[in-house]
């Protein structure tokens, strides 16, 4: 069984992992052809006594790392203590993976007697809508809060999201809400490259509820660790899962229904509205922000201060 299994074994030079080449069939006939007679089962027996086992690939290897990454992470951290310390709101936001809203497939499974039917082809002419889901989970409650628009997923979208969580009366309170934290990703539309995504956050809250802005993304290819991801996103999904989307009413009463063990509250709501792709925000109108790029990681870390009543009218 060892000289078999040896010629067909790979494995990671740096660490203890190690797979086969060949499925058990595959093995079984090799073992055959040198008079070793044995069942595909007994060779599965034989391979999990020598610590084999069924392995899936998994995502943990980043292909771009940016020299400033573990500066950032540690920017993050200390931030996040700061505001924590001082009753201020933390909130992290990102947008989850869009859905067709109809007979659908969704992946996964659920108790049931029958196995619910849908369509055959996932064609986006037959969906009702293509639903955009923006989420923002405050990290010190366990509380979150997704807005799903028909729109597109702009920068304008994002912060009429973070707008409307920041005026909910239902919403756990902070001591003190004259400053707020915003962790995202540094792409899509809340990306730190994004102009319009600071120039909304300017107007729609710092401005508008006079209150101190600010906001760290996190760097390119480390969107995982960003909070909402698994402590919002996932558990949205897992309670979805199996369940066809046929309404976008049927949609947020699930994400809605969305709990875990360790007090997860979630609320959701449809939000209206058109919200256009491509607009350009121009260097003059850049130029009236009150934008303070921080010293630590600059391109990642920035504050908006609200602006006297002369220039937001500007």
């Amino acid at each position: 069984m060892k000289q078999a299994v040896e010629n067909e074994t790979a494995g990671d030079p740096g660490s203890a992992s190690k797979w086969i080449r060949q499925s058990l069939r595959c093995l079984q006939v090799k073992l055959a052809s040198i008079g070793v007679l044995l069942s595909h089962v007994s060779i599965r027996r034989l391979l999990q006594q020598q610590q084999y086992s069924l392995k899936a690939n998994r995502k943990s290897v980043a292909s771009t790392q940016h020299p400033q990454r573990n500066q950032q992470f540690c920017y993050i951290r200390r931030v996040k203590q700061l505001f924590i310390n001082a009753g201020h709101p933390i909130i992290s936001v990102d947008t989850k993976k869009k859905e067709l809203i109809g007979n659908f497939k969704n992946a996964g499974q659920t108790w049931n007697q029958e196995p619910d039917l849908v369509n055959d082809h996932e064609f986006p002419t037959d969906a009702i809508a293509k639903a955009v889901p923006y989420g923002i989970y405050d990290l010190v409650h366990n509380y979150g809060c997704v807005y799903v628009g028909t729109s597109h997923d702009t920068a304008a979208f994002a912060v009429a999201a973070i707008v409307r969580w920041f005026e909910r009366k239902d919403r756990p309170k902070f001591a003190d809400e004259t400053k707020l934290l915003i962790l995202s990703d540094s792409g899509g539309s809340n990306g730190y490259r994004v102009r319009n995504w600071k120039y909304q956050l300017q107007q729609q809250l710092a401005d508008r509820f006079n209150i101190d802005v600010m906001v760290c993304h996190y760097p390119s290819g480390a969107s995982k660790w960003n909070p909402i991801e698994h402590r919002l996103f996932s558990f949205i999904s897992l309670n979805w899962a199996g369940k066809p989307l046929r309404s976008l009413r049927w949609m947020t009463a699930l994400i809605r229904g969305t709990t875990t063990r360790t007090g997860l509250t979630v609320k959701a709501a449809q939000l209206k509205g058109h919200y256009p792709t491509k607009v350009k925000v121009s260097d003059a109108e850049m130029a009236t922000m009150n934008l303070i790029h921080r010293r630590i990681c600059p391109q990642w870390n920035y504050l908006f201060h609200p602006r006297p009543q002369s220039l937001q009218n500007a």
